[in-house]
């Protein structure tokens, strides 16, 4: 395995992760957004306000994108096994 192909699986690695991660960050970003104008409009401080509704939509978040989330992180595995041959050169 020279260097190239290292970087390219490392860059690959890097993208999936970033790609599956998004809709959590987006989600949560736009919750806390949200709740943080909330907060400032009625002078509620309330440390629990901010806590629960990013709970519940990031279990949302998991069941409206969690088939594919979990179809992305198939398909790398398999061509990550299945490009193992390739990978390995006596």
């Amino acid at each position: 395995m020279d260097q190239a192909t290292t970087i390219h699986l490392a860059v690959r690695a890097l993208t999936v992760t970033m790609t599956l991660s998004a809709p959590f960050l987006v989600a949560g970003l736009v919750v806390g957004l949200a709740v943080s104008v909330f907060q400032a409009a009625t002078s509620i401080q309330e440390q629990t306000l901010s806590f629960v509704p990013k709970i519940l939509v990031m279990g949302a978040v998991v069941v409206i994108a969690g088939p594919w989330m979990l179809t992305e992180m198939l398909g790398y595995t398999r061509q990550l096994f299945e490009s193992i041959p390739t990978l390995v050169r006596p």
